[in-house]
Formats: C-alpha cells, structure tokens, sequence
C-alpha cells in the first residue's frame, strides 16, 4: 500500500491520462455534491417543522372561545363566550390526572415608562404553570408564584428585549416599573426561543390584571399540558373531551365548531411525522438513485480504463508483474480518485448549504445541513464500487497472456 514506486507509477497514470481521470473524478464528486444538497435540504425542511414547536411544549393545548354560530336551547346565534375563572377551575377539577400543566391568559396592552425610556408592550397575565407551557427561561430573578397569584401583588416578570429597551445595560431586577401610571416590582427577565415579540411581552399575575384593569374574572385563553404518558391518540381524545364538555358547560350546540376552538399541538406533530416519514423515504429513494447513478458511471468507466490499458499490462506482464500486483495497482488508483473526488464532493455540497442557508429561510428552509457519518458513509459506498467495478475487468485483464493483450485493439 506504501509502496513509493507503486504511487509514482499511479500518479504518471493519472497524469497522463487527464481526461479520464478527470471524468472518473467528476463522476464521483457530482454524485457526492447532490447527495450532500439533498440530504442537507431535506435535514432544513426539518429544521423548519421542529422550529414551529420550539416556542410552546409539544403536548400544548390551547383553548380560545368564540362567537356561537348555531342557535341552541334558546340562545340565540353570534352569542359571545366569555371564559371566566371557574371555567379554569372546572378544568382542573375534572381533569386533574390528565393534566400537566395549566394556565390562564388575558392580554392588555401597556405604555411602560422607566426613567426617561417607555414604549408600548403587550401584558400577559398568567398563572406559575405557564413557564414550563411556554418554555419560558428565567434568566435572573424568578417567575411568578402562587404567593403572586394569591395577594394579587404588584410584580411582572419581564423579557430580555424590554429590559434592554427600557433600562439599557443596567439589570431591571427590584427596579419600579410604571405600566399605565400604575408602579410594579420587576422579579425577574426572562428569554423565550419563540424570538423577538415573545421576549417584548410583559408577564404578571392573572389575578392583578384582573383586579386593576377591569375588576372582573373574564379569562382571554386557557393553555394546559396533557400528561406526558398519554400517546397521541389519548391526547387527541382528551382535547375532544374537553371541547365536548365546555360546550355543555356554556350550553353550545354540539355542531358548533366557531364558539370554542380547541387546538391541541400533538394533531400538529401527528401531521407532520406523517409528512417527514414521506420526505424521509423521497430523500432517501433519490439518494440512492443518486448513489446508483455514480455506480455505473465509476463502473463504466473503470471498464473503459482496464481495456485501454490492456496494452501495458500485458507488458507488465511479459516483464514479470505478478497479477496480484496488476490488480492491485488498478484499484489503489481507483481508491485515490474515488477518496478526493468524493472529498470534494462533500466539501463544495457543505460549502454551498452554508453559504446559501439565509437565502434558503425564505422557502422554509431552515440552517440546511447533513451529517458528515453520512456522507462518508456514501463516499465509502462509492469507493467500494469503483474497487468492485475496477476488480472484475482488471482481474480478467490480469489473466489474458501477454502476446494476446500486445494484440488487443
């Protein structure tokens, strides 16, 4: 394998038979280009799916109330569904085992003022559950607790964007923030995966936003976690359930699909593992297709070489060379081209993913890359055919008696 002689022998080879070499490697790096852009593409089509439950837990369920569009038992039609207070509690009273989580939310929009810096900010008022429904990371101070909740005190828990728009470098922690002319201690600055507009919302106690902006009990959202150990299915029951029992709860006609919406995340993983299962076993048929496409060009090719040079091996031959060292010389030159074509290959397909990846946000495209396993594992694949390919016509050239391949066409 390290024979010096053997090598020079190889790259005079190569050297002088350019175009061939240059074809075999083309083969082979083209077929390793498009495999690393496929593979990458379909790796930022992924990407994209699971960015879209980065924000929220993956077992969420979201329940929003609506006009009626049905009269029902005397109700008239565009009726209003207010959630309230005990609609929460009704929840947790009949549903307690099967669920993780719970919050409220009700949305006001504020001018906050600190110092000489103000803005307008959205509040959303909520319950302690909602840091682990959101994914929301405190990351100084603390969350809302149920002291909070209970005393209804005066505190928000703010994003890491408002604390640098309204107190710049300085920490906003214990400071007095002023949310339409009414002071509220800052206990903590959190940051949100959900990006931007999640992290310029404003956090605080449901129960103060009720007493200050209303004096009322009028829920805007509910947002529960299911159990985790519920499967798909079981979750989905489990939203029908609950959809099913407000609606007699708020005396809705059982048709009525526009009074109580509710949305349950898992339908949303459901459709798309059945989406990615299928563009999984597209990108893998192409790939392949791919793959087998660089088979028989590097196969084509080595046949092509071995009967070009049955001349000069029947002259190694007649010198002496042993087939076992005609054969042999044969695939290591094979192995080389194959081995830095395929390199290259994975290094252009690599560059153009990483270079092209900002553009490619804009068709739901997102940070396109492929794992380098497999990729060398699809150059391996390749190298071996090109051996096999190179050891069928090169063992059979080996064979053929010197004066039969010095009168070879």
């Amino acid at each position: 394998m390290f024979d010096l002689d053997r090598w020079r022998e190889i790259f005079q080879a190569m050297s002088k038979n350019k175009l061939r070499t240059i074809l075999t490697g083309f083969t082979v790096a083209f077929a390793i280009l498009l495999f690393t852009l496929l593979f990458g593409i379909g790796n930022g089509l992924q990407n994209n799916f699971k960015s879209q439950f980065a924000d929220d837990a993956v077992n969420a369920i979201f329940i929003r109330s609506g006009k009626t569009s049905k009269a029902y038992k005397g109700n008239q039609i565009d009726r209003k569904i207010q959630f309230k207070n005990d609609d929460f509690k009704f929840l947790i009273d009949k549903y307690d085992k099967k669920i993780e989580y719970i919050t409220a939310r009700v949305y006001k929009q504020v001018r906050a003022i600190y110092k000489g810096e103000q803005s307008t900010y959205t509040v959303r008022a909520v319950h302690p559950d909602h840091q682990f429904t959101e994914k929301t990371v405190v990351d100084k101070g603390r969350f809302l607790n149920n002291f909070d909740l209970q005393k209804k005190v005066k505190v928000v828990v703010i994003g890491r964007l408002v604390e640098k728009d309204l107190f710049g470098n300085h920490t906003a922690l214990n400071k007095q923030l002023n949310l339409n002319d009414i002071n509220y201690t800052v206990i903590g600055v959190f940051s949100d995966v959900g990006g931007d507009r999640e992290e310029r919302l404003i956090y605080m106690p449901v129960t103060t936003a009720q007493a200050i902006y209303g004096n009322n009990d009028y829920l805007d959202q509910i947002v529960m976690t299911y159990n985790p150990k519920m499967n798909v299915d079981q979750a989905l029951n489990f939203s029908n359930d609950i959809k099913k029992e407000l609606k007699k709860k708020h005396i809705i006609s059982p048709k009525d699909q526009a009074a109580i919406r509710v949305h349950n995340v898992a339908k949303d993983k459901k459709d798309v593992n059945k989406f990615m299962s299928v563009l999984n076993v597209i990108i893998l048929f192409i790939g392949f297709g791919t793959l087998i496409a660089g088979i028989i060009g590097i196969s084509n090719i080595m046949i092509f070489v071995v009967k070009e040079r049955t001349k000069e091996l029947g002259i190694r031959k007649a010198l002496g060379a042993k087939p076992k060292a005609i054969i042999g010389m044969i695939l290591q030159e094979s192995v080389l081209i194959t081995t830095i074509a395929g390199y290259v290959g994975l290094m252009l397909g690599i560059g153009i993913l990483k270079w092209y990846g900002p553009v490619l946000k804009d068709y739901f495209i997102k940070d396109p890359s492929v794992s380098k396993s497999v990729v060398i594992g699809a150059t391996i694949v390749l190298i071996i055919a090109g051996t096999l390919a190179g050891y069928v016509p090169a063992k059979r050239a080996a064979r053929i008696k010197p004066i039969e391949a010095l009168n070879a066409d």
